[in-house]
């Protein structure tokens, strides 16, 4: 491994990579709703109803919205503070990963496999864009860990942390949590034989901590939807929350029926792994090859300082996630734990038994990625967003000569793949936390005109909006939802503001309505990038505004 002081001055790299993300202004969608979800809960001191808009929210369970809503009650309303949690939990599976990584092989794998978890492009995403995968997550990866602990010990300790975890994922995000926590350890217990931990009056003790930590969450769901058969949620009446969170939830993902269908292709998170596992694709990818043919030349037999559990995790999880008719990228996330730690352990073979042609390979194609990395961020600089003003070189330019320099640095083939892996995740997240989002976010009408609103001290509470349409930046940044209103109800209001689109505008215009003041910003929905918004030329063609008007 690599010599303490260099692991942890990388591991102190990759923090303050995600310390810049943190004062970030919150993406829409997700990220934006889920911290106004919240928000509106400490605001209404109601932590039993969840509110998307004006509807009722049925579909996630509560805890991510409680961890933000706790956030905000001990720092205020911030963005960074709704970050706080979903970070943190981010920080819990880098140390479960090392603990997973130790306990199935040893602490030089445990301490690769965190550093690796934590580089993965999709996890540094995750901890500026925060959505409930990063709390699912951390505590489904500390579960698994504890878990698999007892299955080798024995001890109550164990099974009881891992209990909890699994009932802090469950309360996250529903049955998932259990399907990602507890289809590794089916491999794991198929792999090394261990049945009788599962008959053994400790696991008793286990559904009773997990009962007790979803109970919570169950009460919350019955508070708002069992009591109340007579609400109509999505055209039903009489929904149970308690049994949606256990039975119906996985069965309206996978058809699609809650969410509504975005994605039929199976192999979707097979070309979404190409780039979500960056900086460590290739060597997940050889460490899933050579795990297999291990298995099949070993004929699945049980041998000594192997295991399972990360690739018969991997391969369950993903042919589930697979035929779900509802996709998004970051439903990988909870797969990265595993890829970390099965990389990790490739990775230090390759080391261990001296296979210098491999590594050689290997660090080839790191060196490839590198040179990748440098000309994205060289784009994205002098090209997508260029560089306003001098004041960027002052941190980018240690960046680049550290680049260079490990780079150019006489060692070992394995020393050097870790180092410039590490490094070309820094220095592209550095680039993206640091100039590329703030200069996307630019493009987000909502946050933008929030400032405008600040800035001319105009009352938020008498901002409305013409259709339920979401606007989930504007509402969390004015600090109170825009209200709606209709065209018809607006003719007998006077002095009053309204945030339309042109579409709107123009109908407004067209109906004789007058306005005295007008504010405009640009809007482009950032979390779908595309050529033509990226390229300068042509990213007027794609970009849509919206307005602030004042009628008087």
């Amino acid at each position: 491994m690599i010599s303490n002081a260099r692991y942890w001055f990388l591991l102190l790299l990759v923090v303050l990579v995600y310390i810049a993300g943190m004062f970030v202004t919150l993406f829409e969608n997700d990220s934006a709703q889920f911290a106004v979800m919240a928000m509106r809960m400490v605001q209404e001191n109601d932590f039993l109803s969840l509110f998307k808009g004006s509807e009722e929210y049925l579909d996630k369970p509560h805890m991510h919205y409680w961890l933000a809503a706790l956030s905000f009650k001990i720092f205020g309303i911030h963005d960074w503070a709704y970050r706080i949690p979903g970070i943190l939990a981010t920080l819990l599976g880098i140390y479960s990963c090392y603990g997973l990584g130790r306990l199935l092989y040893n602490i030089n794998v445990g301490k690769l496999a965190a550093l690796i978890f934590m580089t993965s492009q999709t996890i540094v995403l995750s901890a500026i864009d925060v959505r409930t995968d990063a709390v699912l997550t951390g505590f489904a990866i500390f579960a698994i860990w504890q878990l698999a602990a007892y299955i080798g010990t024995g001890r109550l300790k164990n099974i009881v942390l891992g209990a909890f975890g699994a009932g802090i994922a469950f309360s996250t995000k529903g049955q998932i949590a259990l399907l990602v926590i507890g289809l590794p350890l089916l491999c794991h217990l198929a792999y090394t034989r261990k049945w009788m931990a599962l008959f053994n009056w400790r696991i008793l003790i286990a559904l009773v901590i997990f009962a007790i930590a979803v109970t919570p969450m169950l009460y919350a769901y019955y508070h708002q939807f069992d009591l109340h058969p007579e609400k109509v949620i999505r055209g039903k009446t009489d929904r149970s929350g308690i049994f949606f969170i256990f039975w119906e939830q996985s069965f309206e993902r996978m058809s699609g029926a809650g969410m509504g269908k975005n994605n039929s292709d199976y192999f979707f998170f097979f070309h979404t792994f190409l780039w979500v596992f960056l900086p460590w694709t290739v060597l997940g990818i050889a460490a899933y090859a050579a795990r297999i043919r291990f298995l099949i030349k070993s004929k699945f037999r049980y041998i000594r300082n192997y295991e399972f559990l990360t690739l018969g995790g991997i391969t369950l999880i993903f042919i589930v996630i697979s035929f779900a008719q509802f996709k998004l990228p970051h439903y990988l996330n909870i797969t990265m734990p595993l890829f970390a730690v099965l990389t990790a352990s490739y990775l230090y073979s390759l080391y261990r038994f001296a296979k210098r042609k491999s590594l050689k390979v290997v660090l080839g194609v790191q060196y490839f990625i590198q040179g990748l990395v440098f000309i994205v961020t060289v784009l994205v600089c002098y090209f997508v967003f260029p560089f306003e003003n001098l004041i960027a070189y002052i941190w980018i330019l240690p960046l680049i000569v550290l680049a260079i320099y490990y780079t150019l640095k006489r060692e070992g083939y394995y020393f050097r793949i870790i180092t410039v892996s590490v490094i070309s995740s820094v220095f592209l997240n550095a680039i993206l936390n640091a100039h590329f989002y703030p200069s996307l976010l630019k493009y987000q009408a909502g946050s933008s005109m929030a400032k405008i609103v600040a800035e001319n001290h105009i009352p938020v509470d008498n901002i409305n909006k013409l259709s339920p349409n979401h606007t989930w930046a504007l509402d969390f940044y004015n600090k109170r939802p825009v209200k709606i209103t209709t065209m018809e109800a607006l003719k007998d209001k006077k002095d009053i503001w309204v945030y339309v689109n042109d579409l709107q505008l123009r109908e407004l215009n067209n109906l004789g309505f007058d306005w005295d003041k007008q504010f405009t910003e640009t809007q482009f929905r950032i979390t779908r990038l595309q050529a033509k918004f990226l390229d300068p030329t042509t990213r007027k063609k794609v970009l849509d505004k919206m307005h602030l008007i004042h009628i008087y």
